[in-house]
């Protein structure tokens, strides 16, 4: 059986979720700011949380580009609070539609993005999960044993 080099996370499939992270950032974040700007009084909750939305895909894209150890840590943080931001969100802007006048990235489970926003935290974290044994074992291949007592 032939030897794979474990999966990058920005590599194959990992580019697409980049890409699309990268895409969801910059539209969130113009979306949140022209909402914020043109008229935050009409729903301040609701556009503060599109603009933290805005911050988790960035956090996601970058950490996925950096790669590594503490990228893949971070970007698994990142997807997470991404998830329960789009189930929280999503499940309050139906009970509270006061809350809710207009769209956001994540409220009614991102349905202004054809639902997007509620489907990529699961391929990040199924992509996540895919490359985590090549990612977080890089220090077996280097040699590094950060379990080890240091010597006197």
């Amino acid at each position: 059986m032939p030897v794979t080099e474990p999966a990058e996370l920005s590599s194959g499939w990992g580019r697409a979720l980049v890409f699309t992270y990268g895409v969801f950032a910059v539209a969130a974040t113009g979306r949140s700011l022209v909402q914020l700007g043109a008229d935050a009084g009409r729903a301040p909750l609701a556009y503060s949380l599109s603009l933290f939305a805005a911050v988790v895909y960035l956090v996601a894209t970058t950490c996925l580009l950096l790669g590594g150890r503490t990228g893949w840590r971070l970007a698994a943080l990142a997807v997470t609070v991404e998830l329960v931001g789009v189930l929280s969100v999503g499940t309050l802007s139906l009970v509270a539609t006061d809350l809710f006048p207009d769209k956001t990235v994540w409220s009614h489970f991102g349905q202004g993005y054809g639902f997007l926003p509620l489907v990529l935290p699961f391929a990040g974290l199924a992509w996540l999960w895919h490359t985590r044994s090549g990612v977080l074992t890089d220090d077996a291949a280097t040699g590094t044993d950060h379990t080890a007592t240091p010597e006197p």
